[in-house]
């Protein structure tokens, strides 16, 4: 199995959502963490936001790993957003994010931070799998995707 199909769940896998900022994204991604998780929004918000200000998590082909470190957080979460509406993250390639995970640590991860980025560059970087992951119907769909995928 691989390191990021553990990180999702139905509930923190959302499909065709609309946004009119990266800003909106961070707040939507911050409460669904603080429901899910049971930590405070605010916290995430700040962490994924002064991410993103140190340099865009944007990788290119309409892909962003926003990703930040949260006190308090025990183990590695995501949530992935799959855009209806593209959002300009000023990425390399200078073209909209459509797919986006999100990803939260713990304060003092290292290595397994690493390991998981690792595997979603490479995850995001299989054209073929991006095109699926764009066309999954359903949150499950998307989920067996990701758990089926070896890097």
């Amino acid at each position: 199995m691989n390191l990021i199909a553990p990180l999702i769940t139905p509930d923190t896998t959302l499909l065709d959502m609309s946004f009119t900022s990266k800003k909106k994204l961070f707040e939507h991604a911050a409460e669904l963490f603080a429901r899910t998780h049971a930590l405070k929004a605010p916290d995430i918000f700040t962490s994924l936001f002064e991410r993103e200000r140190l340099g865009s998590t944007a990788l290119g082909h309409g892909i962003a790993i926003p990703h930040g470190r949260i006190k308090g957080l025990k183990d590695a979460s995501g949530a992935f957003y799959r855009l209806k509406t593209p959002l300009e993250f000023d990425a390399p390639d200078n073209l909209p994010v459509s797919l986006c995970f999100i990803l939260l640590v713990p304060q003092d991860a290292n290595e397994r931070h690493l390991q998981i980025l690792g595997e979603l560059a490479q995850l995001f970087g299989d054209d073929a799998m991006r095109a699926k992951m764009l066309a999954a119907a359903a949150p499950h769909d998307l989920i067996a995707l990701l758990g089926a995928w070896t890097s």
